[in-house]
């Protein structure tokens, strides 16, 4: 991914008050029409999915270690599943 010189495509009242957040910094900026991550792919669904089954299984009675081994998945994260809001 190259990048642009802000200053060669924008004028120079939106550059000035950009710097004025981000001066000298480098700056992302994702495309307007970018879809949610995971709507193109089974990704979202298939984590969907097997986080029900961690929390499931958590709620009937498999240890934070023995999720985390079978899911080959850290203890934080696995905690971090269980304990997420809906």
């Amino acid at each position: 991914m190259g990048y642009t010189n802000a200053a060669e495509v924008l004028p120079d009242d939106l550059l000035k008050e950009i710097q004025r957040y981000v001066d000298g910094n480098l700056l992302y900026i994702p495309e307007s029409d970018r879809r949610a991550w995971g709507t193109g792919t089974d990704s979202r669904d298939y984590f969907k999915e097997r986080n029900r089954e961690i929390l499931e299984k958590y709620e009937g009675g498999s240890t934070l270690k023995e999720l985390s081994e079978r899911y080959g998945l850290a203890c934080s994260t696995v905690r971090k599943i269980i304990y997420q809001k809906e």
